[in-house]
């Protein structure tokens, strides 16, 4: 989790409930106007998803579940 991340967990923490309810609604607003459909991958998302596509992985639908031994090295 980033720095900037921990410092808002901090200062919402120390508001009162009510005010907690309020960041929270503000947050998923703002959230939602820089991707209403939750698709687009933040910085460390995005170099997850790099790494994995890097990595040689193999879509489970272009797998042969009957011949499992032919992908062995």
């Amino acid at each position: 989790m980033s720095a900037i991340t921990l410092n808002i967990i901090k200062m919402v923490d120390m508001l009162p409930e009510s005010e907690q309810r309020f960041a929270e609604e503000f947050i998923k607003r703002l959230v939602l106007a820089w991707d209403p459909d939750f698709t687009r991958a933040t910085p460390e998302e995005a170099a997850q998803i790099d790494a994995a596509e890097k990595s040689g992985y193999i879509l489970d639908e272009n797998i042969d579940w009957d011949n499992l031994s032919k992908y062995a090295e």
